[in-house]
């Protein structure tokens, strides 16, 4: 009894103090100078606040920032029909317009990110409560969540604000969302946060998702795939469908229950959605195809473009051929195997390393490279081409850095100059052997590929069978080692070529890319033209902003450069590429002689290079194979046997279409055959302005009745070239008849 009133007397005393200070600190109130000094600490307070809220962002993006940002966009590589077989840059991204994009796209991002997005201003207190309340609980100040889409879409435009959880940061993200609401209306800051998101796997924005996950622009989404790419968005590496495919579905159908509840469909067509599958693999594979070529642009690009490349949306309008890229690189994957599989071949073979990942350094891979090239022939475009068997593991591109020997394929220069000079194709020289001095007095002696020598042939024979004696005799005897050069480089070949006899066996170290130029010269009659990939270049709104124009150069003389071209003819039809192009058996590519065809193949001492170099009216393609660190690729390679099939093969895809796959002769029997490719049969190339005269193989003179009959042939004469003196074996010592 006695606490209790104990406690009574406490509790009075307690309010009578309370009381005490109430009415003290009214009466000081009452005193007209305590409120200077109170105003002044109230003023301060506030100023110190809103100090710190402006300096919290001082590093945010200005006003004038926010009014005129505009999204990073990769520059896209188009084919030369159009199509998109590329981007540039790190944010892959493609803008599309809200109001192209079916309903139910942005509702898919509302129903689970945002679902007060139309009644705030940028900032949801109940979200700030809930992120606020996580805090609380956790006693941390990372995560809370509660972010707006306006306040998401802050974060993704500004990388100043960062993506830490921290109050700081959602603090700035505030301020920005606010200004943002003040500058755009909702329809535009939905737009940009769909066009800005990341969706996984480098992949930006819904258009770029779309076409990566399903195949499809964003316009043509259904309500079950907008889910999916509005549940990737909150954790794009987790909820991504090809890494997690459970948590993945679970949350896909998390968006559409969402999209129910909110009226954006009904609970029937929610439950119909979420039956639908999942994509399991990658729909859109562009990046795959031409990788080469498509680092050639990129590497042009950046000399002119520079920063614009990755970041401002340019659209480049390339030369390639989708179509003839995936002919290419058939034709090469068949080649590579076909290689492998010979006898003798001992080097590492590609299989071992497919898995590995890191690139090796510069030219250095250990088994067996080659290249492609393909262009048209009239503008220098390049349609396809390879400049190796794995991008992933070497990016040096052979076809555009690998100096390489052309062995016989240079000896197209040889004879091109012969001609130029007005000597005929039927002007008889003797495959003997050639002894040639050396600068340290040693003796070269160099031998044909056969091991014999056939004696006097015309220059048609022995360029058709590649007689290397005779190219020797010709370069260094008959028109000079000087003019050859000089006309080399006329033609294409800029790299250094030693004036010395090998060099008409093709000894120079030459670049691929200079010998498809240097044989556009007898596609087109005489002009060569310079091989390009870039058609035009665009800015984002469609301007044009570069345009470059074919490079064509008259460097012979279309007469002589035709009679060149059938010299080139015969190579095909019945000289060292004969079997591999126009054959229909073992490795014969099975080309119908309906398609005017010519080149040269070319194979190098030790048989360490093997190439060919041919063309038709309307293209032109050129093929290397060899080691990255020059060797034997197999005793007995050829370019007749190894290079020349790819080549053909490439062509019958691009003028008859595909053949079935593992076959080694024409897909329809080799007969009659369908034309169903990518170009129409050309015409083959005029004799216009020439002599066709019957011409003796032996003597290079005027057929005749004094000569026998099965070694007759019919040449071409630029005029004025042409024999004028019969064959005549009946003379004495001449005689045909053994009495």
């Amino acid at each position: 009894m006695a606490r209790r009133k104990t406690n009574r007397r406490t509790d009075k005393n307690a309010q009578a103090r309370i009381g005490a200070t109430i009415r003290t600190g009214g009466r000081l109130l009452r005193i007209p100078w305590i409120w200077i000094p109170l105003l002044f600490l109230t003023a301060g307070a506030v100023g110190f606040a809103w100090g710190a809220w402006r300096n919290l962002c001082v590093d945010c993006p200005s006003i004038a920032q926010i009014h005129t940002w505009e999204p990073q966009q990769t520059s896209k590589l188009f084919s030369s029909d159009g199509r998109l077989i590329g981007e540039l840059g790190v944010e892959r991204r493609t803008p599309v317009s809200i109001h192209e994009l079916p309903d139910h796209v942005p509702q898919a991002f509302i129903a689970i990110e945002d679902r007060r997005f139309h009644r705030h201003q940028g900032v949801d207190p109940r979200g700030i409560t809930r992120a606020a309340i996580g805090v609380l609980t956790t006693r941390s100040f990372r995560g809370g969540g509660g972010s707006t889409i306006t306040q998401q879409l802050a974060r993704n435009m500004f990388e100043t604000i960062g993506f830490e959880k921290r109050v700081e940061r959602k603090l700035k993200e505030l301020q920005v969302a606010l200004e943002l609401e003040r500058a755009y209306s909702k329809d535009q800051i939905l737009e940009a946060y769909m066009n800005q998101i990341n969706l996984a796997h480098g992949w930006w924005g819904v258009q770029t998702a779309a076409r990566n996950f399903f195949g499809k622009d964003a316009v043509e989404l259904n309500p079950a795939e907008a889910a999916l790419l509005a549940a990737i968005a909150n954790r794009p590496n987790h909820y991504s469908p090809f890494r997690n495919p459970d948590a993945a579905l679970s949350r896909r159908n998390l968006v559409l229950d969402r999209m129910a509840r909110e009226g954006f469909l009904s609970g029937e067509e929610a439950e119909r959605w979420q039956m639908h599958a999942l994509p399991t693999e990658r729909a859109e594979v562009v990046d795959e195809l031409g990788p080469y070529f498509k680092e050639w642009v990129r590497q042009i690009l950046n000399e002119r473009f520079r920063g614009q490349v990755n970041t401002g949306g340019l659209r480049v309008y390339t030369t390639l051929d989708v179509d003839m890229q995936r002919a290419a690189e058939k034709a090469m994957e068949r080649g590579f195997d076909r290689i492998e599989a010979r006898p003798g071949f001992n080097h590492p073979l590609y299989e071992e390393y497919a898995d590995q990942r890191e690139p090796f350094e510069g030219p250095n891979s250990p088994y067996l490279q080659g290249m492609f090239i393909a262009l048209d022939p009239q503008t220098g475009a390049v349609r396809a081409l390879v400049g190796g068997r794995d991008y992933e593991q070497s990016r040096f591109n052979r076809a555009l850095q690998a100096r390489r020997q052309p062995g016989s394929a240079f000896k197209t220069f040889v004879y091109a100059s012969a001609l130029a000079s007005g000597i005929p194709a039927s002007q008889i020289i003797t495959d003997s052997p050639v002894v040639r001095q050396e600068w340290d007095g040693s003796e070269w002696r160099p031998r044909n590929f056969s091991g014999e020598f056939e004696g006097d042939m015309t220059l048609r024979q022995a360029y058709r069978t590649s007689v290397n004696m005779v190219a020797i005799k010709l370069a260094d005897e008959e028109v000079g080692l000087e003019t050859v050069a000089q006309n080399a480089r006329r033609l294409g070949i800029r790299s250094l070529i030693p004036r010395v006899p090998s060099m008409a066996l093709g000894s120079p170290d030459v670049l691929p890319v200079e010998m498809a130029e240097a044989y556009s010269t007898f596609a087109n009659m005489g002009t060569r033209v310079r091989p390009y990939p870039i058609l035009r270049v665009e800015n984002a709104d469609g301007e044009v902003l570069w345009e470059p124009q074919p490079e064509r150069t008259q460097v012979l003389d279309s007469l002589s450069t035709r009679v060149m071209v059938s010299l080139m003819e015969d190579v095909v039809e019945r000289g060292t590429a004969a079997n591999a192009v126009r054959g229909v058996v073992g490795a014969g590519a099975g080309l119908p002689r309906e398609i005017p065809a010519a080149g040269k193949t070319g194979t190098t001492n030790n048989f360490t290079d093997v190439w060919f170099v041919g063309f038709t009216p309307t293209l032109q393609a050129a093929v290397w194979f060899g080691m990255d660190r020059p060797q034997r690729i197999y005793p007995q390679a050829t370019g007749g046997a190894d290079a020349a099939p790819v080549w053909g093969d490439f062509m019958y895809q691009v003028y008859v279409g595909d053949r079935e796959e593992g076959e080694g002769v024409l897909a329809n029997g080799g007969e009659n055959p369908e034309f169903d490719g990518l170009l129409p049969v050309p015409e083959p190339w005029s004799t216009e302005g020439l002599i066709q005269l019957q011409v003796d193989n032996r003597t290079g003179l005027l057929a005749s009745e004094w000569c026998p009959p099965e070694r007759r042939y019919t040449e071409l004469f630029i005029p004025g070239t042409e024999p004028t003196e019969e064959c005549d074996e009946s003379r004495p010592g001449r005689t045909r008849w053994p009495w």
